[in-house]
């Protein structure tokens, strides 16, 4: 495990001369956003989403700090026979920014209320990073609604919640420490805007387009915009706080270990949530799960194997239509 967040803090911290092989993917990716979103008042604010193609739905929720932009090149694959829906969450993506804190609690009171605002049922789920935590949060309070999910790259058990700083290894540590200092994690975030223009470009195998790094700007562009993405990490539990989310993150695990609906890990190398040994123990632990390795990527896989991604979840669909 440390070994795993040693990796994590190296590829944060690279500079310029990062030594990672970038590779160009066997298909054009397209960059456009070709959706147009919806929008609807969820808590007395205005969430906005892409929806497209008709069926049963499938909800994609993101996590940190992206957006429904980054699913663009994925649903196209889904709406051959289902409803797709992307989410962007509370304060992310196009979505409204209240004056709320961004906790756990908040974007899951939001989120939930989304899903009750569009009447939605016999859900998959289709989720990513926070979403993961999200959508299997969401998936255990709401076992009727919730027809399968599909995950990638998750903020989920086993990895989380963390014991100690120090498990996490002495670099890893140090920076979550500091995120959660509420100056030094304020300076990382609002004033160097890290999580953007550091890690999500040095978590995807590719080299990033102008075109796309701007979409992923777009909702921050004002550091009081940043909010949303500095509340993610001092989510992340460790030592036992926040308590909620430890408590939420032991429920996923116990979720995880009865539930029988069809569930599907995606994978990617060199990941970096996701290794040998994590999907060992999903394998292990999950009664009905499936397992497809989609080529090479990291953390943002969606930017590197949009089509192997698509092209797995409509085989998984088509082979668990009911």
């Amino acid at each position: 495990m440390k070994l795993f967040f040693k990796l994590f803090f190296s590829l944060i911290l690279l500079s310029s001369g990062y030594a990672h092989e970038r590779k160009i993917p066997e298909n054009p990716i397209n960059d456009d956003m070709e959706y147009a979103l919806s929008r609807v008042d969820v808590l007395g604010s205005r969430m906005s989403y892409i929806d497209a193609g008709e069926g049963d739905p499938v909800l994609f929720i993101h996590g940190n700090p992206t957006s429904s932009y980054l699913w663009r090149n994925i649903i196209p694959f889904i709406t051959r026979s289902n409803r797709a829906i992307a989410v962007d969450l509370i304060g992310m993506g196009k979505s409204a920014k209240p004056d709320i804190a961004y906790s756990y609690q908040d974007q899951y009171q939001y989120l939930s209320a989304f899903i009750n605002s569009l009447k939605l049922n016999n859900i998959t789920l289709v989720v990513h990073d926070w979403g993961a935590g999200l959508g299997f949060d969401f998936a255990r309070q709401n076992p009727n609604k919730i027809k399968a999910i599909a995950f990638m790259e998750g903020i989920l058990p086993p990895i989380f919640p963390q014991p100690s700083f120090e498990a996490m290894g002495k670099e890893m540590g140090a920076m979550f420490r500091a995120l959660k200092d509420p100056i030094k994690g304020d300076t990382m975030v609002f004033q160097q805007h890290m999580f953007v223009e550091q890690v999500l470009p040095r978590f995807i195998n590719r080299t990033i387009t102008d075109k796309a790094m701007n979409y992923y700007r777009a909702p921050f562009v004002k550091q009081e915009d940043r909010k949303p993405i500095l509340a993610w990490p001092r989510a992340v539990p460790i030592a036992g706080q926040p308590e909620n989310v430890v408590t939420v993150m032991e429920a996923i695990k116990k979720y995880m270990q009865s539930t029988s609906i069809p569930i599907l890990l995606i994978y990617a190398s060199p990941g970096v949530l996701v290794n040998d040994n994590v999907k060992k123990w999903y394998q292990n632990n999950i009664k009905n799960i499936e397992t497809a390795y989609v080529g090479q990527g990291m953390h943002f896989i969606q930017e590197d194997q949009p089509k192997a991604i698509g092209s797995a979840i409509s085989d998984w669909l088509r082979r668990h239509k009911q």
